[in-house]
């Protein structure tokens, strides 16, 4: 058989990088541009040659020898390599699409949900690997034991997929987790998200209904109950299609510690914390028992967990204080990632941060969807570039209208990086912990740096 030839239009993106990597391990011919490529993309394709020699978009890459071309949201439907396959009539997939023309023979499972999908996504390969069972995945952070973000096996009977509700391509607007056609589907929670492509919450949560309804005969949907629109759409009528609801998992917090109660076996203790995991842990639990895993081998397994990377992940600690950082960026996520902390350690003092920087949280509009979302904050802390508002074409935001919008009078505001350094390096740190939010840099903040400069 010959070597499969694939270019990647963006190859530089989070998954684009992962899967062009799996399909150079696979030995396939890869080839790829794209007009910014940053860390940690840029080393990992470089540690495998497969780092574009020159940044930009080159036409002459696309030639009829290609057998396909993979198209990542980064580009524009304009874009002159998209225009020359097209010409040339190379197919054209977007990843998701990819991703199901190579897993059409395996049972495909989908962890959906505004929060929570990347974690549970992360749980359940932990425990599968754990118990040495045989299976693909896609998964959207760095997961502790695995060197890349996506596998494809031939041979292996399953795949887990973190399913994105976002727009799967420049030229296909529909949410990627619809091209995956599951067999079983999780779905974590609903809470509006992506303003500028779902202008409307029934725009949003349509998206997540037309995924449940997509199932097969025989098809399982996962989902959490305690959310009201996921208890909607969980116990809709579906001809042959399983509903299986949870919640969170009963536990108890001790010196510091989360610990799983259970009647069969026993308390579990675990490395991670949080409402929101002890409901990431039903929802993988609910899977792994459909997936052939017994109650005792989650157990045994999970407990081993330290969770997905930049998800509460613990940048330093001391006696006296703790320094987490999150990807946490919508409203709920905020949210939960700040209850967590405060329940994890009532008795300490908590500065926690987030950086407004998506579409959807800059936009004043959605802005308000932040209302109370800081109340388990002693200082609550925002940041935002307004660079990002200029390049995003948003109109500018005022201290007022970020205060207002989170209710929060005592809301400290920086625009520059430096100033929040200086900030939170004069807080006194006995008995605090310091809670940093983002799914982006807080304008290329060393986090590392500050979490050693407050802890020493």
């Amino acid at each position: 058989m010959d070597q499969p030839k694939i270019h990647f239009i963006s190859i530089g993106g989070s998954v684009m990088h992962n899967l062009a990597i799996e399909l150079h391990r696979k030995g396939y011919f890869i080839t790829g541009s794209d007009d910014e490529i940053y860390e940690p993309s840029r080393t990992r394709l470089a540690n495998y040659n497969l780092l574009p020699e020159s940044i930009g978009w080159y036409p002459e890459k696309i030639t009829s020898e290609l057998d396909a071309v993979l198209l990542g949201m980064h580009a524009r439907e304009d874009n002159p390599e998209l225009q020359r396959a097209r010409e040339l009539g190379v197919p054209v997939y977007s990843y998701p699409e990819f991703i199901f023309e190579q897993s059409r023979q395996k049972q495909r499972v989908v962890i959906a949900g505004s929060h929570g999908k990347t974690t549970i996504t992360s749980m359940i390969l932990h425990v599968l690997r754990y118990n040495n069972r045989s299976f693909n995945y896609l998964v959207g952070a760095q997961v502790e034991g695995f060197d890349n973000m996506v596998r494809l096996d031939e041979d292996a009977p399953i795949i887990v997929i973190e399913g994105d509700e976002y727009l799967t391509s420049p030229i296909d607007p529909s949410p990627k987790f619809l091209h995956y056609h599951p067999h079983m589907v999780l779905i974590s929670g609903i809470a509006w998200d992506h303003f500028n492509v779902f202008p409307t919450w029934e725009s949003y949560v349509k998206q997540f209904e037309l995924l449940a309804d997509t199932l097969p005969k025989a098809g399982v949907i996962v989902f959490d109950e305690t959310d009201d629109m996921l208890d909607v759409i969980g116990k809709k009528e579906r001809a042959d299609i399983a509903s299986l609801p949870y919640q969170a998992h009963p536990h108890k917090v001790v010196n510091g510690q989360t610990i799983l109660l259970t009647s069969a076996h026993g308390e579990v203790p675990l490395l991670i914390f949080g409402e929101h995991n002890m409901k990431n842990i039903s929802g993988a639990r609910t899977v792994c028992e459909r997936l052939g895993i017994t109650d005792e081998d989650f157990y045994r397994a999970i407990q081993t967990f330290k969770g997905a990377s930049k998800r509460l992940e613990l940048l330093a600690k001391t006696p006296q204080t703790n320094v987490y950082r999150d990807f946490a960026h919508a409203p709920s996520k905020v949210e939960a990632t700040t209850k967590a902390v405060k329940a994890q350690f009532p008795g300490r003092r908590l500065i926690a941060c987030t950086e407004l920087h998506t579409f959807s949280s800059l936009n004043k509009t959605f802005l308000k969807q932040y209302r109370d979302k800081f109340e388990a904050a002693d200082v609550a802390v925002v940041f935002y570039n307004p660079e990002t508002l200029e390049h995003k074409r948003l109109e500018p935001l005022t201290d007022e209208d970020i205060r207002k919008a989170f209710k929060r009078n005592d809301l400290q505001i920086f625009t520059d990086k430096d100033a929040l350094h200086a900030f939170l390096k004069a807080q006194s740190w006995n008995n605090t912990n310091l809670l940093m939010m983002s799914s982006g840099t807080f304008g290329e903040l060393d986090l590392a740096t500050l979490a050693t400069e407050i802890t020493r």
